[in-house]
């Protein structure tokens, strides 16, 4: 997994290797130590900054969550009518290769109540900027989705989910083929 070095603060730089961690080893995998390796910092400096391992994998949701977040809205916030879909796709792309989305999902599987409730929250963050995404790219097209927005939100993380999975399942599938295809589903529920 390739998930970009945090610079800043140590906690920062923990989670960003937790990540790491977690892409490469799968969450089940994900240690203090392992992540104290990868990181290059101490047991102990993992201890100072994270109670325990739950409370570490609770941060790690939140903190994927929101870099998710930001990067899809990110990916947006510039193209046109007749980019949107390609600067999503591309975001999406970079996600699915870094292991940072598989990552976020695996930690639904987690049984620490912390953590439930950080993937509890995670969802519902990304709902809420699904939502906005698929009403920016109706409206962007000028059409208005025959459906409810937040169900189609819903849908759409629902499928990229999906994708993270399959796509660490089955590396050489066409993920592409398959966003182009439920895009065009999508846009089909236009009124």
């Amino acid at each position: 997994m390739t998930a970009p070095r945090a610079r800043g603060n140590a906690a920062d730089r923990i989670l960003a290797a937790a990540a790491e961690c977690a892409g490469a080893l799968g969450i089940a995998q994900v240690s203090m130590q392992a992540v104290a390796d990868a990181a290059g910092v101490s047991k102990a400096l993992i201890h100072y900054h994270f109670r325990d391992r739950d409370e570490l994998l609770a941060r790690l949701a939140d903190w994927l969550a929101g870099a998710l977040v930001q990067g899809e809205a990110l990916a947006l916030e510039d193209a046109d009518a007749t980019s949107q879909l390609d600067a999503l796709w591309l975001w999406l792309e970079t996600e699915l290769t870094s292991g940072r989305l598989r990552a976020l999902v695996a930690l639904g599987q987690e049984r620490g109540e912390g953590v439930r409730d950080a993937v509890r929250r995670s969802r519902a963050l990304r709902r809420t900027q699904a939502t906005a995404t698929i009403e920016r790219l109706f409206a962007a097209l000028a059409l208005a989705p025959r459906l409810p927005a937040p169900l189609l939100g819903d849908v759409w993380v629902a499928f990229a989910d999906g994708l993270a999975v399959e796509a660490a399942i089955e590396p050489e599938a066409n993920v592409r083929l398959r966003f182009d295809v439920f895009w065009l589903s999508a846009l089909n529920l236009a009124e």
